[in-house]
């Protein structure tokens, strides 16, 4: 039973060495507060299991004396520097802080301070007693800390994470059981001293696993989040056709690989593309990888403990970057498309327009050049000069008619430049009655403050007025009122006029092309342009123009535009 017992000692003692050499690696590579802490407490636990060993039970001499303490209080340190590397995530109260502390230097100061160490099967003296019980009521007391803090704060954890805090945890309560069992064993022969040894053993791995897993374990341990992850990176490229899609498929998943209460995913332009769980609650993990930025709301366990999870989530990041700049292409692609598509669509309906609609002027031009050219010296001159006036009634009819046309071809190819200028605007209004209403000016009211001034385009301003002051003149009746005003960085005019109104029938495609009412349509030569061309610029001008019945009769037509 001896030699089992010194076998397992000795190899103890050396994987108490080489798990201080492993948390001297780590924070030598990290430099943490965290990882100097812990491995400040595995390097006191290796010194006590090496050197202690050379001490004597009984020393001689100030030397021996002072080793013999020295090795004690490092027992007596251990369990505060464990306690300290848990605390240093979340740090308890100041209050408590401090009482841990004075009860750990009080202990060292005891240790030190003791007259005397009773020998094996010697009696223990009353002030040895008291010292006993003080010191595992601190071990213990620090080792349920730590192993509750670590426990609890795993369970909200990835699973790496997790696991690494739950094997510290366990392997803090299995060093508190080794260290009470050599209380209980009397000498190294017995019982107690091998399960003592093989507790400190079972310590020792839990430790090394929960400081320096090893890959295959990290890879066990990962798979719940790996596959989910993998089949949002799959969709990335078999489902997602959008960058707020991909985003979206990205966050659940990698904010669960990192254990995240939160996670906020934004594009190059620093547009939020997507978020899961709580965001913006503090200062986030931030990662960037090709423009696109990570933030993630983590556990502050997770910088120690998820280390290559928040090295996995750079990949992540880096393949999402790749994959939004894929849709950002896609969708170039896409637009430039469907604006190759528009284009030859408004050519199309230009040609057709055209076609259609020049179609009956140039007829009437052509018959009568016809009739003065083939019948000429038949024709008085009165008939001379009527075939004139109507030739001249059809060229005008055909130049308006163009003008219309090629109006039209710019808004479908949105090829109009909004340049907004101060304006006077009561001056204004009352230059583009005169000319839009010529001879029939005075049956046109103007009804607008003075001063007035706005910020628009003064030719959409004037192509929407003229229009319809126009039709108001054509298809209603006098006396027509323009009525305008600007509030709120918005000019709003309104045309009324106090005919019949708008048929019902066509209120509903009042502003689509060639729309004309019935009566009008015989009654009056036109289009059915003017109304779409003067609505297509106020949306060009991000404004609108509407149809409104008059009070009490009469039709009103409403623009409003931006006055910026």
């Amino acid at each position: 039973m001896h030699a089992l017992v010194t076998t397992v000692g000795i190899a103890n003692t050396v994987f108490f060495v080489v798990l201080a050499a492993l948390a001297l690696r780590r924070w030598r590579r990290r430099r943490a507060t965290a990882a100097g802490w812990l491995a400040s407490a595995f390097l006191a636990i290796a010194l006590i299991s090496t050197f202690g060993r050379l001490v004597p039970q009984h020393p001689h001499g100030f030397g021996e004396y002072l080793a013999q303490r020295f090795d004690i209080e490092l027992l007596v340190l251990f369990p505060y520097l464990l306690y300290r590397f848990a605390t240093e995530f979340v740090r308890p109260g100041r209050r408590l802080q401090i009482a841990v502390a004075s009860l750990t230097v009080g202990l060292s100061v005891w240790t030190f301070a003791l007259p005397h160490l009773p020998a094996s099967g010697e009696a223990w003296p009353g002030y040895f007693v008291a010292y006993v019980v003080f010191f595992f009521i601190h071990w213990a007391g620090l080792s349920v800390v730590v192993s509750t803090r670590l426990w609890r704060a795993g369970s909200r954890l990835p699973s790496v994470a997790a696991n690494r805090m739950r094997m510290l945890s366990f392997a803090a309560a299995a060093l508190t059981i080794a260290l009470l069992s050599v209380v209980f064993a009397g000498n190294q022969s017995s019982v107690p001293a091998l399960l003592s040894q093989v507790f400190a053993l079972v310590a020792i791995a839990a430790f090394v696993l929960g400081t320096e897993p090893p890959q295959i374990v990290r890879v066990y341990w990962r798979e719940p989040e790996q596959l989910r992850l993998q089949e949002a990176m799959r969709d990335l490229v078999t489902l997602a056709t959008t960058r707020a899609e991909i985003a979206a498929r990205v966050a659940a998943p990698a904010s669960a690989l990192v254990g995240a209460r939160g996670l906020a995913i934004y594009g190059t332009d620093g547009e939020l593309l997507a978020e899961h769980g709580t965001t913006g609650d503090g200062e986030g993990i931030q990662i960037e990888q090709a423009g696109v930025r990570f933030v993630a709301w983590t556990s502050p366990y997770a910088p120690f403990f998820g280390e290559d999870e928040l090295r996995t989530l750079e990949v992540v990041a880096a393949l999402t970057a790749t994959a939004l700049d894929r849709v950002r292409l896609f969708e170039y692609e896409h637009e430039s498309r469907i604006a190759l598509e528009r284009a030859n669509e408004v050519m199309t309906n230009f040609v057709a327009l055209a076609a259609h609609e020049l179609r009956t002027p140039v007829t009437t031009v052509h018959g009568f050049v016809q009739t003065l050219n083939h019948l000429g010296d038949r024709l008085g001159e009165d008939q001379k000069a009527e075939l004139r006036i109507a030739l001249e009634q059809q060229t005008l009819r055909m130049a308006s008619l163009v003008e219309q046309l090629l109006d039209l071809s710019r808004l479908d190819a949105d090829a109009i430049d909004v340049r907004p200028e101060l304006l006077d605007l009561p001056a204004r209004l009352r230059d583009v009655v005169a000319i839009a209403a010529g001879a029939r000016a005075d049956e046109v009211e103007i009804e607008v403050p003075e001063p007035t001034r706005v910020v628009v385009d003064p030719e959409i301003l004037d192509h929407i007025v003229s229009n319809l002051v126009t039709n108001a003149l054509r298809y209603g009746r006098s006396p027509v009122r323009v009525i305008a005003s600007a509030a709120n960085g918005n000019l709003r005019v309104a045309v009324e006029d106090s005919g019949p109104g708008v048929a019902s029938e066509i209120e509903a495609t009042l502003f689509d092309r060639f729309t004309r009412a019935g009566v009008a349509r015989d009654r009056v030569a036109g289009t059915g342009l003017g109304l779409a061309i003067a609505r297509a610029y106020a949306l060009a001008h991000r404004g609108d123009l509407r149809y409104e019945r008059a009070d009490p009769n009469g039709a009103r037509f409403v623009v409003e535009l931006p006055s910026v």
